[in-house]
């Protein structure tokens, strides 16, 4: 179960730049289910600990607050589901999803060099709009939606990792741009939907990090968002990017 009186935060693409820094940052003030593929994030989990070099046998501090790290390829069928049975059975419930983790893989010469472009179709859109869509989804029938005020008492929410891509133009960037602009849709329509039960959804769009924004603005953006009240909405972080033709100097990606 949760301790004490903590949220519970789902994260995936947890051992990916934004994923490690949120878990790093915060995983003393929330339970974190952390979900990757992977590589895990660098802070104790029920995988790992933390160990004083000078005296081994000493209890650490950051010991007490692990983070629960789940392995999980989530564009394989029933991986999301193992993933929200998890969570929901080891802490009873989930107050924040943050659906962080992302597919990029650009296309320098364009969408018509081949099949490249073509063939990346379904790997964007699957993990970057599909499986935000699953989670939702799973979370509100195994969970939310016939708990109207006790997910408005919590404050209960969504926030994807979304990106600047998602409404401008980048040579190279167009499936993961079409991607994202489709998961702002998403989340506006998530947030009108699930608005009848007590459960707000929004989006981040940060512009390149770490390179033109800090990645704990960004890991900033989703706490600032999960204590607040906004709904449907997708907001900024950070400045415009800069760079040739005006493209970010590179693409940060968020593992699974």
């Amino acid at each position: 179960m949760s301790t004490g009186e903590r949220r519970v935060c789902l994260i995936t693409g947890a051992g990916g730049t934004l994923g490690n820094v949120f878990c790093r940052s915060y995983y003393t003030e929330y339970d974190i289910v952390a979900v990757c593929r992977s590589r895990t994030p660098a802070v104790p989990s029920q995988l790992e600990s933390f160990v004083d070099p000078l005296e081994p046998e000493k209890p650490v501090p950051e010991n007490n607050s692990r983070v629960f790290v789940v392995r999980a390829d989530l564009t394989v069928p029933g991986e999301v589901e193992r993933v929200v049975d998890l969570a929901l059975a080891r802490y009873g419930k989930v107050d924040l999803l943050v659906n962080n983790a992302a597919h990029v893989q650009l296309q320098p010469r364009g969408i018509v060099d081949g099949d490249a472009s073509l063939e990346q179709f379904d790997p964007h859109f699957t993990l970057n709009v599909a499986v935000p869509l699953r989670f939702a989804a799973r979370l509100a029938q195994r969970s939310w939606l016939h708990a109207g005020a006790e997910n408005r008492a919590a404050n209960r929410n969504i926030v994807n990792v979304s990106s600047i891509s998602g409404s401008e133009v980048y040579p190279g960037q167009t499936l993961y741009s079409a991607s994202k602009a489709a998961l702002n849709q998403l989340t506006r329509n998530i947030a009108d939907e699930f608005a009848e039960f007590g459960v707000r959804a929004n989006a981040i769009a940060p512009t390149t990090f770490p390179a033109l924004v800090p990645t704990e603005q960004v890991a900033q953006a989703i706490v600032e968002l999960d204590g607040g009240s906004f709904t449907g909405g997708v907001f900024g972080v950070g400045a415009e990017p800069s760079g040739p033709d005006g493209a970010p100097a590179q693409l940060a990606a968020a593992e699974q």
